[in-house]
Parts: structure tokens; sequence; C-alpha cells
């Protein structure tokens, strides 16, 4: 048994790396076949997911092991016999089998079932319940599609397993996850965490701002944000506990810094290549618009951090204990840096985004293997590439999976009838339209990665938002948004959850509290729509955007402090009402009433600021930091 397990798992191995190898070719030289490389690529994924066994995964060992080994082996016949298939009907046409039309069922199975071991019954039950509906008879509220159609429609086609997102998947984003491998695996993201320490270290409630900046920076890389949580979580969870905050605090600044990765410019957690495809905006253009609302999320949480430290008498970190940046630590961190500078450098002179992540990764092997000694031996290199292949691998199952739900969507016309049901239960109120899409998308979002939770939303919510009048970037951007909250919203906040016991503290609460100090990013949405010169898109104003920001800022900063009841001391609950009021005002679109709501706010605090003089401020904790 011994013998079985360790060869499924060195088989994996060699397949990822294999993928990770491809995905490097692909980025510098193209695809070689569309119909072979997107069979390749996913029947690897498949098997690199199956023969990576669990040593755990169930007491009868060898059954798993074995059924493992079967599934593998079924799915690598029916990618060969779809690849035969597709390069036939590239020169004839060619009409399916009844045998190959069952073929794609046992693939759709086989596809179904690696994604509930990946991502467990949450994205199964989508999966199963979209296959339900297309089969089921139209008199019981089901499309009433026949299943030879849709195994010819979703698996013989290009809009189905084989789609657009395997697509973009497969040419543009896997070189970017080899990226975020090599540098996580030579000694970049420890240095990363230094600097985020040292940058930090000198102000009230350090450790927990720390851990903002780190997992910001971590984001560039990995923008997973339960993989973030994981990562940078193990460090800077029991140093904020040891710092005098609550452990649910902890688990929940971690959580919600690790979820603003996959909003942080240039990477996005691979969701902005995304975007890029089903709106067909320019990369670029995407990028520039996310910069704004990505510093304004973190500048929320240094806020909340704040506000939380005065509120418990956290002082900075102790001189004594503070990291501090040498000159070879400033040198190897040249190694994230630098890389990411060329990265954004080429993507503005127009290259494409697979061209410029191609040479950011050569940019930062050739670094990593100068800076990093360790990682000039084999084993580190073989390592990173088994890394970088078994997250594309994980990737690639999930969007294989989504392909066959925004098939059916496509298929069946589904997404248009939910638009028009929201904008019938809506009617002509914007607000009430924007309330029930976020619903939509935080439910949607829920224990789904944020890439297909994207892709399944952008389907079936675009329309309605579009309908509305909403501009195309502002709508993407908004469902974006909710999308990735949803991974910090109870009662399935699976960044909050994967914090919890990293600080020893309850997975609800925890979900609470990450809700709570992420509560900016469920206002930034709506910016989007009431307030797009944020976006820096064409016609924006300077006035505008500037009003933008001041109106965000008092706006995140009254809610703040009216959620924690606290500022410079504890606040009444008559006044906490009112900040939420003139916050909520302040972001109207029509000017007069947020105006009016800006100065009410201004003097909310300029009162509470002269009246704290009276008070006695708890600016340093007990030991007098």
């Amino acid at each position: 048994m011994g013998l079985l397990l360790h060869g499924s798992r060195t088989v994996s191995d060699i397949l990822a790396v294999l993928l990770a190898c491809l995905a490097i070719y692909t980025a510098g030289f193209g695809v070689f076949d569309n119909v072979i490389y997107y069979g390749l690529i996913v029947a690897i994924a498949l098997c690199v997911s199956f023969l990576a066994v669990d040593r755990d995964a169930a007491p009868v060992r060898t059954l798993v092991v074995l059924l493992q080994i079967a599934l593998a082996g079924l799915f690598v016949y029916l990618s060969w016999e779809w690849i035969l298939f597709m390069l036939e009907q590239e020169e004839y046409l060619l009409e399916a089998e009844t045998s190959q039309l069952i073929m794609a069922w046992m693939g759709f199975a086989v596809i179904g079932f690696a994604t509930w071991q990946l991502f467990g019954t949450p994205m199964l039950a989508v999966f199963l319940l979209v296959a339900l509906y297309v089969l089921m008879p139209s008199s019981w509220w089901g499309a009433g599609e026949s299943w030879t159609r849709v195994a010819e429609n979703l698996w013989y086609s290009s809009d189905g397993v084989y789609g657009r997102p395997v697509e973009v998947v497969g040419r543009t984003v896997l070189v970017f996850i080899v990226f975020g491998a090599v540098l996580q695996t030579s000694g970049a993201g420890q240095v990363l965490l230094k600097l985020a320490f040292s940058a930090t270290g000198r102000f009230a409630g350090g450790a927990a701002h720390a851990s903002i900046v780190g997992s910001a920076l971590f984001g560039t890389m990995s923008g997973a944000a339960v993989a973030n949580v994981v990562s940078t979580g193990v460090f800077t969870i029991p140093i904020i506990k040891r710092a005098g905050f609550k452990p649910k605090f902890a688990g929940g600044v971690e959580a919600a810094a690790s979820t603003g990765g996959q909003i942080m410019p240039p990477v996005m957690g691979v969701v902005a290549f995304m975007m890029a495809d089903v709106t067909g905006i320019a990369y670029v253009n995407i990028v520039l618009a996310a910069v704004i609302p990505a510093l304004f999320y973190y500048m929320s949480l240094f806020a909340v951090v704040l506000i939380e430290s005065r509120k418990l008498g956290i002082g900075a970190i102790p001189p004594e204990d503070r990291e501090t940046m040498t000159r070879q630590d400033w040198l190897e961190s040249l190694s994230f840096f630098l890389p990411l500078a060329l990265l954004v450098v080429l993507l503005i002179s127009g290259r494409t985004v697979q061209f410029a992540g191609y040479y950011a990764l050569i940019a930062a092997s050739v670094l990593s293997l100068l800076l990093f000694p360790k990682f000039r031996h084999p084993q580190q290199w073989w390592r990173a590439l088994v890394s970088a292949g078994k997250t594309a691998a994980t990737l690639l199952v999930i969007v294989a999976a989504v392909g066959f739900i925004i098939g059916v969507i496509n298929m069946t016309g589904v997404g248009l009838k939910l638009a028009q049901s929201i904008l019938s239960v809506s009617g002509s109120s914007l607000m009430l339209s924007l309330i029930l899409v976020m619903i939509g998308c935080l439910v949607m979002g829920m224990g789904v990665p944020t890439v297909p939770a994207y892709l399944i939303i952008a389907v079936v919510m675009g329309p309605a938002l579009q309908k509305l009048g909403v501009s195309t970037i502002s709508a993407h951007m908004f469902m974006v948004y909710f999308g990735i909250l949803s991974v910090v919203t109870p009662p399935v906040a699976l960044a909050a959850f994967a914090a919890a016991p990293l600080a020893g503290a309850k997975p609800m609460a925890t979900g609470m509290e990450a809700l709570r100090i992420s509560i900016a990013g469920f206002i930034i949405p709506f910016l989007f729509v009431f307030h797009p010169d944020i976006l820096l898109i064409s016609g924006f104003t300077v006035f505008g955007l500037i009003w933008s920001v001041l109106a965000f800022l008092l706006s995140t900063w009254l809610i703040a402090t009216s959620l924690a009841r606290f500022e410079r001391y504890a606040l009444p609950r008559w006044q906490c009402l009112l900040r939420l009021f003139c916050a909520i005002i302040v972001l109207v679109p029509e000017f007069i009433p947020a105006f009016v709501a800006a100065i009410a706010g201004c003097a909310l605090l300029f009162a509470h600021h002269m009246s704290g003089k009276s008070h006695s401020i708890p600016l340093t904790d007990k030991n007098g930091r």
C-alpha cells in the first residue's frame, strides 16, 4: 500500500511539473495547437488532482488510491477521444455517435467528482443543480433539454467544458501562477513579511498593520484569500494576539487583509484576466480602474485597526522587538519589486498579458537565483514547479466545471430570465436592483473560489446591471468585489474560517469580526456606480474624483468609529446612529444632500475632538508603550 501511495503521489508531482512547464512554454511561444493543448492541460489537471492522494483521505486507503487512479485513467481516455474527434471535426462535418455522447456525460461526472473533492459540497451542489435544471422537463421548471444535445453543446464544442474559461486560464493565467510560486519558494515572501513589520512597527497596533501590509504584498503573488491566510497568518496572527488584540480580531484582520489581495493590482487574484476576456476591456484599463478602490480598501483596514488599538490601549511594537530591514533585505526585496515593475511597464507599453508575465517570470527567476543561494538547489526549483503545477491543476478543474455551468446558462438563456426578474422586482429603482445583485453575488460566491464565482455571476447578473444603464466596467467591478467579499461574509466565510483555528477563536465569531473589519469593502462597489470617477475611466473629472475620495474617507471613518463605538473615547449610541446616517447620505450621487451630510459628519468629528480634551484618552498600553 505504501508503495502504491508513494507512486501515485510521485506521478502527480511529475505531471504538476509538466503542467507548469507547459504554462511557461505557452506564455513564451504560444499554443502549438488549440485542441491538443486544451485537451492535454485539462487531462493533466484532473490526473494531478486525482493522483495527489492525501495519506489520511479515508480509512480504506487502498480502495481510495485505486479509485483515484482509475478515475485519472478514465479521464485520460476520454480526453484522448475528445482530441481525436475535435481534430477530425476540423476537416469534416461530424455528428457524435451515441457512445461518444455517453463518454461526454462520463466526462461531466468525473469533473463533478473532482470539483467535489477539491472544493467541497457547495461547488458540487451548484454543478449538480445546473445539470439537473438543464435536463428537467419545462413542466417541472427545468430547461427541458435532451441529454444528447447537452453532450454535443457542452463537450464537443467551444462553449462548455473546453470553452473560454479554460482557454483564458490556459493561455494567460497559468504563467502568473508559476511567477507567484517562484517568488514564494525562493524566500521573497519572508522578506515581504519582514518589510511589512519594519514599515508598521512604530504605529499603534503595529502587528495588525503589518498583517495588512504583508497580505497586500502577498496578494500580488497568490491572490487567493484562503492561501494568503494560511501562508501569512501562521506568522502574523500570533504576533497580533501577543500585542493585546482579541483572538477573533486577530483572525478577522488576517482574513480581511488576505481577501483584499484579490483586488490588489496588477494580478488581482487572476480575476482581472477573466474580466478582460468577458468584457473586452483592455487588461491595463482594468488594473488602472482597480488601483484607487484597492487603496481605499486597505486604508479602511488601517483605520479599523487604529480605532481598535486606541480602544484597547495598545501601542506600537516595542523598539527592541521591531523588525529592521538590513541592506541585504532591501537587496533581496528586489526579487519581488523589479519583476513587478517590469510587468507593469510591459503592460503599459502595449505588450500582451502573457508576454509580460513570461518576462516577469524570467526576471523573478534570475533575481531569485542571484539573491537567494538556497534557491539554486535543483530541489527548490522542483518544489516551485510542483507547487505551481498543483495550483494550476486546481484552477483548471474548477474552470472546466464552470465552463459546463456557463454553457448551460448560455444554452438555456436563464441568465437573461434572471436579469428580467431582478428588473421586474426592483422596477426603476437602481439602488434596489444593486442590493438584489449584491445579495445574489454574495450567495453565489459563498464556498466558491473567486474566479469561478465571478464567471458565474458575470453571466447571470451582468445583463441586469447593464440594462439599468450601469457602464460595463462599473458593473463588472461591482460583481467582482461582492464575489470576493463573500469569503468574509458569514455563514460561509471561508477566509475567516481558515483564520479561526490559527487564532484559536470560534469560526463564526471570527467571520463576524472579519465582516465588521472589511465593512468598507461593501461600500466601495456602490461607488463604482454612483461615483464612477474613482475608476479613472474615460470622461472622469478631477472634481468628481476628489469629491469621491473625500466622501469615501469621511464615510469610512464615520462607519468604522460607529461600529466600534469608539474614536478618542467611547461614543454614545445616539452618536453612532447619527454617524452611520451621515456616512450613508454622504455617498449618494446627488451633491446637495451629500454635501450637507459631509458638513454634519465633520461637525460630529470636530465636536468629539474638542470634547475629548476633557476625557482620559488611552493612547498607550498598560506597559506605557
